[in-house]
Order: C-alpha cells, then structure tokens, then sequence
C-alpha cells in the first residue's frame, strides 16, 4: 500500500507560479511511477504529467509542456509539481496517483494510489 498526501496548493495570479509536493509512504517509493493529475469543476480528471521509475523519464500533456515541470527525489518519498506560467484555465483540484505498472501512464485507470487533492485556483 501507499499513501499519498498533496500539498502547496493555493491561489495565485495568471503569470504565476506554485510547487506542489506530494509525499509517500512506503519503502518502495523509487519502483513507482508517479503523476499528477487535475479536475475542473464539472469536468473530467485529466492528466497533467508522469515521471517513471526508470532513469526518471517525464510524459507531460500538451497543454502544460514546456509551463509545468514534475521531478522526484527518492530519498525523501516526494514527487514535485513546478507550475510556471499559470494560466486561468490551469484552475482545479490537483491529485498526485502511483501505479506499479509501466503501460498507459497517461490514463487515469493506470494508478492504484491517489492522494485526496490539492486546490489550485489561478485568478485573471
């Protein structure tokens, strides 16, 4: 099992910037591949960016390529999210998911473990 807890939300400002951190438990934190994911009011979850165990490679959805960065630092459980650029419609509750497996890291349905979601509100 994992436990995952987001944080660092908040409001900010178009043009903005935020990091969120989410932390795990467990010993086995380096053999998960992590991602964030995002949900807008009367919308569907969407993938926001995933980093794989493996040599750390990133997968980032194309709206926020190039604007969001995600890391992770093994030695403390903890994957990051770096929003720069913020924009208005980035605004939703940001969840951090875990999956042991390596195919379709993109879909929703791909994670075991979520975390309970982080608000993210980017004002105009």
């Amino acid at each position: 099992q994992v436990q995952l807890v987001e944080s660092g939300g908040g409001l900010v400002q178009a043009g903005g910037s935020l990091r969120l951190s989410c932390a795990a438990s467990g010993r086995t934190f380096s053999t998960y591949a992590m991602a964030w994911f995002r949900q807008a009011p009367g919308k569907e979850r969407e993938f926001v960016a995933t980093i794989i165990r493996s040599f750390s490679s990133t997968l980032y959805s194309g709206s926020v390529k190039g604007r969001f960065t995600i890391s992770r630092d093994n030695a403390k459980n903890t994957v990051y999210l770096h929003m720069n650029s913020l924009k208005p419609e980035d605004t939703g509750v940001y969840y951090c998911a875990a999956t042991n497996t390596s195919g379709g890291l993109a879909a929703a349905s791909a994670y075991s473990f979520w975390g309970q979601g982080t608000q993210v509100t980017v004002s105009s």
